[in-house]
């Protein structure tokens, strides 16, 4: 079962599950978008669709309920917390505290309402709880205040997961990928939507403080930052599927360029060489 396979890493990984013969529960954000018509049309009649929106306790119960049912007694081998939102990236003293509330709201307090749902079916099955957390909730990157404290509290619960539930023979792990090209980067309705909100909720002095031309820069960061992402989701996939699949998965996956050596830096040198580097 995965969340946010509407687009991007979701979208992708519920296809290559089902190519792979998997019986794949793709949970979508809208069941009649575009994605989920996608999925029904290109993948096996395995696959189904789910209406998940996972701030919705009752559409988290009811997917559960759906499982259990198709399932019966098999249980379910995996549990994939893929959904997740970006949020407007700038400064974290300049967005406004409805970014960082929509934030946990998706990337954690959503993760772990899924998690908590499914968890009898994964005991059931010894199975496995994939979180897909980022590079930014294992080290601090300027611009991702609220997306990165997000995903570090997905990071965490994920590793107090892993050691209480090793006990049923459940694993868990936390993938942290550098930058891909995915649906979470949103269109530009919901960015002007989210930049102007911040416009708007920014005191006088803060907004002198940063500069016009700064906070006009925000924009044109936002616009650049697809073509610093890599298109190719495989290592992604490769890293959930080893996790999933493998008889001794890793706690942590760093996929991605770049993804490995800058927590390897954060972790092992002082914080203020992390912070120059």
């Amino acid at each position: 079962m995965l969340s946010g396979s509407d687009t991007g890493i979701g979208h992708a990984l519920a296809k290559h599950l089902d190519s792979l013969g998997f019986v794949v529960f793709a949970g979508v954000l809208n069941k009649d978008g575009p994605g989920a018509e996608e999925l029904r049309r290109t993948c096996s009649q395995r696959l189904c669709v789910l209406q998940l929106d996972i701030t919705n306790a009752t559409q988290v119960k009811e997917a559960y309920l759906t499982v259990s049912e198709k399932m019966q007694n098999a249980g379910l081998w995996g549990v994939v917390n893929n959904a997740g939102i970006l949020g407007f990236p700038a400064d974290g003293e300049l967005l406004p505290m409805s970014t960082y509330r929509h934030c946990m709201e998706v990337n954690f307090f959503g993760a772990v309402e899924v998690s908590k749902t499914f968890l009898p079916l994964l005991r059931k099955s010894q199975g496995r709880l994939v979180n897909m957390s980022s590079m930014a909730g294992g080290i601090p990157l300027p611009r991702y205040a609220a997306y990165g404290a997000s995903k570090a509290a997905l990071s965490m619960f994920s590793g107090v997961m892993r050691q209480e539930l090793s006990k049923w023979g459940i694993k868990v792990a936390a993938i942290h990928p550098s930058g891909f090209r995915t649906g979470i980067q949103g269109t530009a309705e919901q960015w002007d939507k989210q930049e102007k909100e911040l416009m708007e909720n920014l005191p006088a002095d803060t907004r002198q403080a940063y500069g016009e031309e700064y906070l006009l820069g925000l924009r044109n960061y936002l616009l650049h930052l697809p073509s610093h992402c890599a298109p190719d989701l495989s290592p992604v996939l490769g890293a959930v599927l080893h996790a999933l699949l493998a008889r001794r998965p890793q706690g942590l996956y760093t996929p991605g360029k770049g993804a490995y050596i800058p927590l390897c830096i954060f972790c092992c040198f002082p914080l203020w060489f992390y912070d120059f580097f």
